[in-house]
Parts: C-alpha cells; sequence; structure tokens
C-alpha cells in the first residue's frame, strides 16, 4: 500500500448502462488497468501537467526543483489535514512530530538543490530599499542592526504555510518549518518566501508562480471523497507527497546521466547523494503509515479494494514512477560504471572492472581532482544502491505492521526464484547491483589485512633480535 495502493477502478458506469461483465485478462492488462486506477486515484494526470511545465527556460534546475517544491507544499497541507482530525484517537502528537521531520528533510533536499540557483526567478527585495507596494500586504519590513537599512521580506500569498502558522493548532511546527528554512537555504543564492524572516535580506524565490499553489491545491479531493473516512484523505496526499518526489528523482536521474556523458563526475556525484537522500526521504513518507488507525485503515482497505497479490503485482509496482525510478537508480547506474572506470568490460569475464576499480580506490594518485571525483560518484552509486534496498526490505515490513502478516506474505510466493515473480523480495535480496566495485573493495580489504598481518610478524621478528 505504501508506494502505490491495488484500488479497483470503479468509475460508476454511463447512465442507463449496466456494469460491463469483466472479461478474463492477461496479468499485463491487470497490471496495466490496476496502474491506470491507482493514478486515478490520486489525479496523477493532472498532477503531471503541473511538473511538467517549464515556464522559465533560463533556470535549469526548474524540472526537478517544481516537483520537490509541489510535494513540500502538499505536505502543508498534509499538516493540515492530520491537525483537524477530529476523532479523539487520532494520534494528533506523532503526526505533528513526524509531518515536521519530513518537511525539514523535503526542505534539506530543496535547499541542496537551490545551491545552484542560476536562472532561478527571484524577486530581489533589496532593491526596493524598504518601500512596499500597496498591493503586497504579505510584507513586511526588517531594520538591519547599525542602521544600515532595511531590507523587505515577503511572504507567499498562496501558500498554505503562513496559513498554519496563523492557526493555534499548528503554530508550533510551521514556525518550525520557517527557522528550518531560513538555516537550511543559508548556502542558496535566494530563499522561498514562506514567512522565514530571511535576516540575511536574500533574493527570494516567486514562490506563487513557481508553485502555482491554487492550482495544486485545486487537486486535493480524491475521485472517492464520499466515502466517510478520515483515513482516506491522509492516504491520498500521502500518495501525492510520495509521486511528487519520485517525479523530481526522474528528473535528477536524468541529469545524472548527462553529466557522466560529459565527464563531470563531482557534479554527478552531487545529484547522486541527491538522489540517495530522495530514497530516504521516500521511506520517511510511507511511514507516514504507521501513524494510521488500524481499523479505518483497513476497513479503508476493503472500501477501495485494496488486496495483496502475488509476485509483481505487489502494491508498490502500481506505481509506474517508482518501477523507471528503480531502473534508473540500479540497472542504469550500472551500465555507466564502465565509463567511469575508463575501461569495457570483458566479454570472456575477465576482472577488467575490479582491477580498474582497485587502481582507482588504491592508487597513489588518488587525490587528484578528477580521480577523486570518479571515486566519489563510486561511492554515491553504491550508497543509491543500499538506499534502494532497504526502501524495498522497509516496505515489506510496513505492510506486515499496517495490514498484517498475511498481507504481506500474499505478496510473496512460497519459493523465491527467478521464475516466480517475485519482484518485490527480489529487490533486496538481489546481488550487488557493482559487483565489479563490490569485488575490487573485497580483495582491497584482504589486501591491507594481510599488510597488517605482515607489519605485525615483521614486528615480532624484530623484537627476538
Amino acid at each position: 500500500m505504501a508506494a502505490a495502493s491495488e484500488i479497483s477502478s470503479r468509475s460508476p458506469p454511463p447512465a442507463g448502462t449496466s456494469p460491463a461483465k469483466p472479461a478474463p485478462s492477461s496479468p499485463k492488462s491487470r497490471d496495466a488497468s490496476l496502474a491506470a486506477a491507482y493514478e486515478r486515484y490520486l489525479r496523477l494526470p493532472e498532477l503531471a501537467r503541473l511538473w511538467g511545465c517549464r515556464n522559465f527556460p533560463d533556470w535549469k534546475n526548474e524540472s526537478v526543483l517544481r516537483p520537490g517544491l509541489h510535494a513540500i507544499e502538499i505536505t502543508f497541507r498534509l499538516i493540515s489535514v492530520a491537525l483537524s482530525d477530529p476523532r479523539p484517537y487520532a494520534n494528533h502528537w506523532e503526526w505533528s512530530r513526524r509531518l515536521e521531520s519530513l518537511a525539514a528533510a523535503e526542505i534539506g533536499v530543496i535547499a541542496a538543490l537551490c545551491e545552484d540557483g542560476g536562472g532561478a526567478p527571484v524577486a530581489d527585495l533589496r532593491s526596493s530599499k524598504g518601500v512596499l507596494a500597496r498591493n503586497r500586504s504579505s510584507q513586511e519590513v526588517w531594520q538591519l542592526p547599525g542602521g544600515a537599512g532595511a531590507v523587505v521580506s515577503r511572504t507567499s500569498e498562496e501558500s498554505l504555510l503562513p496559513r498554519l502558522a496563523s492557526w493555534e493548532a499548528s503554530q508550533g511546527i510551521a514556525g518550525n518549518i520557517c527557522w528550518q528554512i531560513e538555516s537550511r537555504m543559508l548556502r542558496s543564492p535566494f530563499t522561498l518566501g514562506l514567512g522565514e524572516p530571511n535576516l540575511s535580506g536574500k533574493p527570494i524565490l516567486e514562490y506563487d508562480l513557481v508553485v502555482r499553489p491554487s492550482d495544486l491545491h485545486a487537486l486535493k479531493k480524491s475521485p472517492f471523497e464520499n466515502l466517510n473516512n478520515n483515513e482516506n484523505k491522509k492516504l491520498f496526499t500521502i500518495h501525492q507527497i510520495f509521486e511528487a518526489w519520485l517525479c523530481a528523482a526522474r528528473e535528477l536521474a536524468k541529469r545524472i546521466g548527462e553529466r557522466i556523458d560529459a565527464s563531470n563526475w563531482e557534479a554527478a556525484a552531487g545529484d547522486c547523494w541527491l538522489l540517495e537522500r530522495i530514497w530516504k526521504l521516500l521511506s520517511e513518507v510511507t511511514d507516514l503509515h504507521l501513524l494510521m488507525d488500524p481499523d479505518d485503515l483497513l476497513r479503508l482497505k476493503g472500501q477501495l479494494a485494496i488486496r495483496a497479490s502475488s509476485g509483481s503485482e505487489a502494491f508498490c509496482f502500481r506505481s509506474a514512477a517508482l518501477l523507471e525510478v528503480t531502473e534508473s537508480s540500479s540497472k542504469d547506474l550500472k551500465r555507466r560504471v564502465p565509463a567511469v572506470l575508463g575501461v569495457e568490460a570483458d566479454p570472456n569475464g575477465a576482472p577488467r572492472l575490479q582491477r580498474a576499480a582497485m587502481r582507482l580506490f588504491h592508487g597513489p594518485r588518488r587525490g587528484e581532482s578528477d580521480r577523486s571525483g570518479k571515486i566519489h560518484l563510486l561511492q554515491a552509486f553504491q550508497a543509491i544502491e543500499a538506499a534502494v534496498k532497504r526502501f524495498y526490505f522497509g516496505y515489506r515490513q510496513l505492510v506486515t505492521a499496517t495490514m498484517g502478516s498475511l498481507e504481506a506474505a500474499g505478496c510473496r510466493p512460497a519459493v523465491i526464484s527467478p521464475e516466480s515473480g517475485d519482484a518485490l523480495s527480489q529487490m533486496f535480496l538481489e546481488p550487488p547491483y557493482f559487483p565489479s566495485l563490490d569485488a575490487a573493495k573485497t580483495f582491497l580489504g584482504e589486501l591491507w589485512q594481510n599488510e597488517n598481518r605482515q607489519s605485525k610478524s615483521d614486528g615480532r621478528c624484530g623484537a627476538r633480535h
């Protein structure tokens, strides 16, 4: 359920017609219909149109940052949904703590992406010299110490965060998020303009133009609003956040490929570390299901026809974006290793890649910029592998915790094999994505162990003399 739910496509039939009797379908067509139902439930086609907008041609980070900013804005909506839950048994305290932590992690990734802010649409409010425009009631003036002048801080008029800051139930979490923005954006050439003080007087992102919060929140209602289940709105919102970050990860993976093709190793490594952080974010988003009330969640499971099925039909694989990002985080990066090491894989199985990796890791010139950039990139490759496998293992545990072990067992056949179709289990049980790097580190470890053993032996011999 965490990554994508098997939601029945129960759209009402046209007036005057009776529902057609379902015809037997192949697993592939059934998968496609379930994926389409999942996308309709989350209103993904409409969200994808917002994510795909390219309104600022000079802003090279737009394709990655826009869905990330949408994710944080939807997180603000989830805060409102969680804290306004009227059920007396809802865990408001833990929801508040977890969502504050999630927002902080999201801001950290967004801030890292903003550090290369060339071409971003910003308003340089320092040029206003403290003069407020009459049509901007959401501006504040900060007097700089020592009478050095005034700085204008402008707050978004459409984002939900300023509204959360004015609501008693969410004042604390909103204030903490604003200070997270202020501190995390210190290295960025601009700030977000969501109510943070902007004490450094930096230019402010045109948040309302980029994110278009009113258009985004127009998609806040699912097609199943009439279910009379409070967990439905949370489930719907959590999965929208999840898909927004998957869109950002997909764009980031494309940029990694471009930078590797251009031999820009350090920049590619930086993007790989960001991709690893997004995989960790995805785990944090899916873990929010643990806070849902078990009775209401299992009732919602029946209402939406969410059910376990076997093998490749595991819940999370209803998300086409998750499949694509998983592919680009594993097989696509694996194919990049020969280019990074500068050697071709031997078709006869000779360990060329392993030897090249050992020379790179252990060579006397590994401190040179080109070589160190390659080492950082290969390390980031393996960090992504660890994050991907950690996500899928955690996902299986999540299904067990939220729906019971029988439900998790329904996603796995009794015997795991390449023919079983159990793609979910294979995700964290399969061999390393980068066997040449794995072997190089294994032998390098043996080398150092032998050297240490030899040095101890030489020391004992010297003591006898």
